[in-house]
């Protein structure tokens, strides 16, 4: 890995973990004491952390792709709404399909492992689509 590609893993990872931190803290609030059903809570938490993510990386690790217009946002929005789709399955397989109904549960489904794997594609989706750079120098794939 080139030191391009850490410092574009490490700015992205920077802006994903503060979103994250957005996220999770919202959700468990929505879900805990305000009381809201699990999928209402992610919703509202992706919500917040789509736009921390969003201009964490337009901030940070993609500054010098000065993306213009509202397609940016809106092609950003859309990996996100993918990313949440892939999170949603998580918490909604383990919630309905196999009965774990506890906040704990809930957690570790939707803010866990579907955080996780939705990661990889918003990653792949924000440096692909959102912001393009296209003197980037080397890839990811090989």
């Amino acid at each position: 890995m080139t030191p391009v590609h850490r410092r574009e893993l490490l700015g992205f990872a920077t802006a994903g973990l503060v979103a994250y931190a957005v996220d999770l803290a919202l959700f468990t609030c929505l879900r805990g004491p305000a009381g809201c059903d699990p999928l209402t809570a992610k919703s509202l938490s992706f919500a917040a952390g789509c736009t921390v993510a969003y201009a964490g990386n337009a901030l940070g690790p993609y500054r010098g792709t000065r993306p213009r217009g509202l397609r940016p946002y809106a092609v950003f929005v859309a990996v996100n709404l993918a990313g949440a789709l892939v999170q949603l399955c998580c918490l909604t397989v383990s919630h309905y399909g196999l009965g774990l109904t506890s906040q704990r549960a809930d957690t570790v489904s939707g803010a866990g492992i579907g955080m996780a794997l939705a990661t990889v594609l918003r990653f792949w989706g924000t440096r692909t689509w959102v912001f393009r750079d296209e003197g980037r120098s080397g890839s990811w794939t090989g």
